[in-house]
């Protein structure tokens, strides 16, 4: 079992460090975070199992709060949640380079941008 001792966000980096007992110390960016948010239904830690969202690239991680033994809530500027278990966490580390080439995979092939987007009304 993976145990976390301390999380720090970096706003200035987009980053977030996690350091797992004992003195691993991964960081993340606050996009692949948001990009790999776990399903509700179902927090898998599989590579393929994820719902591609874009436009995430300035997207800020603005809080955390511990959930008890489920993990942390993170909580995101878009509006958007999710609970990120230690077990996750680490499994988006270890497989960071495979599913981060996954997503800019998926981006491509669906002419979506990672940039974020303005919706405009006509009025």
């Amino acid at each position: 079992m993976m145990n976390i001792s301390q999380l720090k966000i970096d706003s200035s980096q987009s980053t977030l460090h996690i350091t797992f007992e004992p003195d691993n110390i991964y960081q993340y960016s606050f996009e692949y975070l948001r990009v790999f948010s776990p399903l509700k239904e179902k927090a898998s830690v599989e590579i393929g199992n994820f719902s591609c969202v874009f436009h995430k690239k300035q997207v800020k991680l603005l809080n955390i709060e511990s959930v008890g033994k489920h993990g942390y809530r993170f909580i995101f500027d878009d509006n958007h949640n999710a609970i990120y278990s230690a077990e996750y966490l680490n499994a988006l580390y270890q497989e960071q380079n495979e599913r981060w080439q996954l997503y800019l995979t998926e981006t491509n092939a669906s002419n979506k941008s990672r940039e974020a987007s303005i919706n405009f009304k006509e009025v």
